[in-house]
C-alpha cells in the first residue's frame, strides 16, 4: 500500500510557513497605511480564521461570517462585498487546494468521487458567466444587502438543520445524469448572480443540491469549496482594479488568517463531530437571519 503524499500547504511544513510569513510581511509593508495604524486591525485575523473554517468545512462561503461583521462596522454595501471577496480569495484558495490534495491522494479512484472534476468544471464555468452577466448588465439585488443576507442566512441555517435531522446519510449516488448537468448549469448561473450580490451563494446552492441528490457529503463540500474559489477569483479584479472598494487594512490580516483557517478546517472536522460543528454554525446563521429580519 502506497503512503499518501503530504500536503505541501500544511501548518507543519517549514517551507510553507516561511513563504507564508514572508508574503504576509510583504503585504504589511505594501499596504496603504502605516504599521501603527495596521496593528489596530490585527483582530480581523481571528475573523478570517473563523470564516474560513466555516466555509471550508461546510461548503458555505466565508461571507456568512464576514458580512454581518462588516455591517456592524458600517461598511458600505459595495465595500463589504468587495472586502469579503478579497478575504475569500485567500481562504477558499487554501481550502480548495487542501480538498483537491485530499481527492488526488485518497479519493480519485473511488466510485463515489468519479464526478468530482466534472461537477467543479461545469458549475464553475457557469457561475463565472452568471456573475459577470450580473456585473455587465448591472443587475441589482432584489433588496438591500442587509435584508437579502438575513434571509439567505436564515434559509441556509434551516437547511443545515434539515441535513442533520431530516436527511438520512447515504452513499448510493455516484452517476451524473443529464438532469444533473442541467441542474449544475442553472445552479452556476443563479449562484453566480447571488454571489455577485452577497459574496456567497454558489457554493451553498451546489452543496445543497448534491446532498439532496444523495451524493457523498464530503465530496459535495469539497466541490462547493473549489467552485467558490474559482468564482471569487473571477470577480476580485472588479473590486481591486475597477472600483477600488476593497478595505485593504482588513484584508491584510483577515486574508492570511483565512489561509490558516482554510488549511485547518479539514483537520478540525476530522477531530470534532461534524454534526456538532454544523449545529453551531446553523445556530449562528439562524440568529443572524432572525436579528436581521
Amino acid at each position: 500500500m502506497s503512503i499518501p503524499k503530504k500536503n505541501p500547504i500544511s501548518l507543519t511544513n517549514p517551507r510553507f510557513l516561511l513563504l507564508f510569513f514572508t508574503a504576509w510581511v510583504l503585504m504589511l509593508v505594501m499596504a496603504p497605511a502605516n504599521i501603527s495604524e495596521l496593528v489596530s486591525y490585527s483582530y480581523f485575523s481571528l475573523l478570517g480564521v473563523l470564516g474560513a473554517i466555516f466555509a471550508n468545512s461546510t461548503g458555505a462561503g466565508g461571507g456568512v461570517v464576514f458580512i454581518p461583521m462588516f455591517n456592524q462596522l458600517s461598511f458600505s454595501e459595495t465595500q463589504a462585498i468587495a472586502t469579503s471577496f478579497g478575504i475569500q480569495c485567500f481562504g477558499m484558495t487554501a481550502g480548495s487546494y487542501t480538498w483537491w490534495h485530499h481527492y488526488k491522494t485518497q479519493k480519485s479512484d473511488l466510485r463515489l468521487w468519479q464526478g468530482y472534476k466534472r461537477i467543479i468544471a461545469v458549475t464553475s464555468i457557469f457561475s463565472i458567466i452568471g456573475l459577470w452577466l450580473t456585473f455587465s448588465f448591472k443587475l441589482e439585488s432584489p433588496s438591500s444587502l442587509h435584508e437579502s443576507f438575513s434571509w439567505f442566512s436564515l434559509l441556509l441555517g434551516a437547511f443545515i438543520l434539515a441535513t442533520i435531522y431530516l436527511i438520512k446519510p447515504t452513499r448510493e449516488s455516484s452517476q451524473i445524469t443529464w438532469f444533473d448537468y442541467l441542474a449544475l448549469i442553472l445552479i452556476g448561473l443563479l449562484g453566480g448572480a447571488i454571489t455577485a450580490w452577497l459574496s456567497v451563494g454558489v457554493g451553498e446552492l451546489l452543496a445543497i443540491y448534491l446532498i439532496l441528490r444523495r451524493f457523498d457529503v464530503t465530496m459535495a463540500v469539497a466541490a462547493a469549496v473549489v467552485v467558490s474559489a474559482f468564482t471569487v477569483w473571477s470577480a476580485i479584479g472588479q473590486y481591486t482594479l475597477a472600483s477600488f472598494e476593497v478595505y485593504w487594512q482588513v484584508v491584510v490580516f483577515a486574508g492570511p488568517g483565512a489561509v490558516m483557517g482554510g488549511i485547518f478546517a479539514k483537520t478540525l472536522v476530522g477531530y470534532l463531530s461534524a454534526t456538532k460543528l454544523k449545529l453551531f454554525f446553523a445556530f449562528w446563521l439562524l440568529v443572524i437571519g432572525i436579528v436581521g429580519i
